[in-house]
């Protein structure tokens, strides 16, 4: 109970398996950031982010290179849990050695409590079995968010930009939906599922739209939507 009232989510995070960090999600719902990045690589040394968004459940943050990046390590830390998918693996890695900085918050990675659930498939793959449709954006991947940043930065193409946050945006609104979602889903399996259900929220309203005639051109070059 100390910990609880001490608003300590790391201790819990330490303490549990990443299968159970689900765990923590309500207690500290107040204080998380859902984190999604992009970037220009895999992780090459030449590599770097080109945009991030953060969710924190009511206002939608994005950073973008050359811009406004450098503000995220000090935004970041007003958080105490992260939620990502397969963020432990990709994003919090690339975060930390790119900007130079270790972000211990207790950290929720749903690729593994979804995995736990039996949805696989990558984060897309984990929507389309929950029911997430990402409509315009639907088939646009990593490579693809890697093939705008290009076109903005070659080109100056400013709607490539657009879409490229509306996408980076939808990975991490979603998040919350899924987290929710897994968490309600793990509840079954114990005694509470109608004591502590969550409700899913409304996604929020996406501030960038993506334009079609940028997507149709930068698909049909890679080879097909």
């Amino acid at each position: 109970m100390l910990r609880l009232r001490d608003h300590d989510p790391n201790y819990f995070s330490r303490a549990l398996s990443s299968t159970e960090h689900w765990r923590i999600f309500p207690e500290f719902r107040d204080s998380v950031a859902y984190l999604d990045i992009e970037t220009t690589g895999m992780g090459d040394w030449q590599d770097h982010i080109t945009t991030i968004s953060l969710y924190d459940g009511e206002t939608i943050h994005y950073y973008v290179y050359g811009d406004n990046l450098d503000q995220f390590p000090d935004d970041i830390m007003k958080y105490k849990v992260v939620v990502t998918y397969n963020g432990k693996c990709f994003d919090i890695p690339f975060i930390n050695r790119y900007f130079r900085i270790t972000m211990d918050q207790a950290h929720i990675d749903l690729r593994y409590i979804l995995h736990r659930l039996g949805y696989k498939g990558g984060l897309k793959g984990c929507e389309k079995q929950l029911g997430l449709s990402r409509d315009e954006l639907d088939g646009v991947d990593g490579y693809t968010a890697v093939l705008l940043w290009r076109d903005f930065e070659n080109n100056k193409n400013q709607r490539a930009l657009e879409t490229l946050l509306a996408y980076n945006i939808l990975d991490a609104v979603n998040l919350e939906t899924l987290m929710v979602t897994a968490y309600n889903l793990k509840l079954r399996e114990t005694p509470f599922l109608e004591s502590h259900q969550l409700t899913v929220p409304d996604l929020p309203c996406n501030p960038f739209e993506p334009d079609v005639r940028t997507l149709e051109r930068i698909m049909a070059a890679r080879g097909g939507w």
